[in-house]
């Protein structure tokens, strides 16, 4: 079969792989019909995320349609469309019992690594580094998916790929992130990033009741769907001072919720981000924490800070004596996927919300690597990537 490689820093190929098999009886083969490329695909691509090794199959948004299971899968057979969520979660564990998919203790068959980085070991993931249990992505035709009883998604008649695709990923990402500010009647929530986790986070504010969402970006195009999704809008390249006019905007008293889903590769201005850059260029970090540091100074004391933007290490001159001064409240981690899949399907089918406003670029599989270059340097207005694995290359 045909799938994308990552071979090093800035560097993905299409290869002809082995096809997956069957390796345990609750495994799956799903023939994948739409994939997509996240923005935490591109730390990978960068060469961010430790412990990737050339030829490891990249990708954990994707969906199709299974040609194969194990022997003790009963939920779902072949022939069912299914979206595959990016955490692998065994469903019978203390954390799968406790709604905590993510730190599931049973799928990452390396829990080594993240214990001596971490402490503890989260679930394994699709396509994303051997730390994290080095399962083979489904950028690719086929995959094989552990435990597909316990994630795929059964997608119902009447609703097509592309509505669903992203409930793989970043729909359920931005939703959580909303959901853990604890909206109430009246809040004003402000979103760091109007990248599609940033999107899907705007509008699930909304769909949880906030009054005002503020979305700060500095692409045009970005924050054209963002106030297209109903956000108030900041480019933060166009203001002199970010933080004086969020309290501006909120009429001295700052956002009652603060989201960063932005991440390890912020962007800013001035002396603090241009040491971030620096210092990660020099691989002195894995992280550039400018926006984690302006989401926690212009929090509203008592307010809560939401991160969906992923790290990867220690972080340095964190304004934590802010953080604590005035008592806010953080909550983030990886997507508890299998807590929100059905939910949000249910918003699909009922109109509340089409996925598929996101997407502004479709290419093959082939065209992948030109598609992550696109989608890194922010060409074209490109916002979200979708790859077809059985189309034909446009260099064709």
């Amino acid at each position: 079969m045909k799938a994308l490689c990552w071979q090093g820093t800035n560097k993905v190929e299409v290869e002809r792989v082995n096809d997956p098999v069957i390796l345990n009886p609750r495994d799956g083969i799903v023939r994948i019909t739409r994939t997509a490329i996240c923005g935490s695909d591109l730390h990978l691509y960068d060469g961010y995320i430790p412990t990737m090794e050339p030829g490891d199959v990249l990708g954990h948004e994707f969906m199709g349609e299974v040609v194969d299971t194990g022997r003790e899968v009963n939920r779902v057979k072949k022939g069912d469309r299914v979206v595959v969520p990016f955490t692998i979660a065994c469903g019978q564990c203390h954390f799968c019992k406790h709604d905590l998919w993510s730190a599931c203790d049973n799928t990452n068959p390396n829990a080594w690594m993240m214990e001596k980085m971490y402490g503890y070991s989260g679930s394994g993931l699709f396509g994303y580094s051997h730390m994290m249990g080095g399962y083979a992505g489904g950028q690719a035709q086929f995959v094989r998916v552990p435990f597909i009883d316990v994630g795929a998604l059964k997608v119902p008649d009447g609703l097509d790929d592309e509505q669903v695709l992203f409930l793989s990923d970043i729909f359920p990402t931005g939703y959580m992130a909303a959901e853990n500010c604890d909206i109430k009647p009246g809040d004003v929530v402000a979103i760091w990033g109007c990248g599609p986790v940033g999107q899907f986070t705007i509008r699930s504010a909304f769909l949880l009741g906030a009054e005002r969402v503020i979305a700060i970006d500095r692409f045009h195009e970005r924050l054209k769907m963002a106030r297209a999704g109903g956000a108030e809008i900041i480019n933060y390249d166009e203001v002199e001072d970010l933080l004086a006019e969020l309290k501006w905007m909120t009429g001295g008293r700052g956002p009652d919720a603060c989201i960063d889903a932005v991440g390890l590769e912020a962007h800013g201005t001035g002396v603090a981000a241009a040491y971030d850059y620096a210092k990660q260029r020099m691989k002195l970090s894995f992280d550039r924490p400018t926006v984690l540091r302006q989401v926690i100074q212009a929090c509203k004391k008592g307010g809560v800070v939401s991160i969906p933007g992923v790290y990867g290490g220690v972080l340095d001159k964190i304004p934590f004596g802010a953080a604590f001064g005035k008592g806010l409240t953080f909550r983030m981690g990886q997507t508890q996927m299998q807590k929100y899949t059905e939910r949000l399907l249910k918003h699909v089918q009922q109109g509340d919300i089409d996925p598929s406003f996101v997407i502004t670029h479709r290419f093959s599989l082939d065209d992948a690597p030109e598609a992550y270059r696109m989608f890194r340097d922010k060409r074209d207005q490109c916002v979200k990537v979708v790859l077809d694995p059985w189309a034909t290359p446009k260099a064709a």
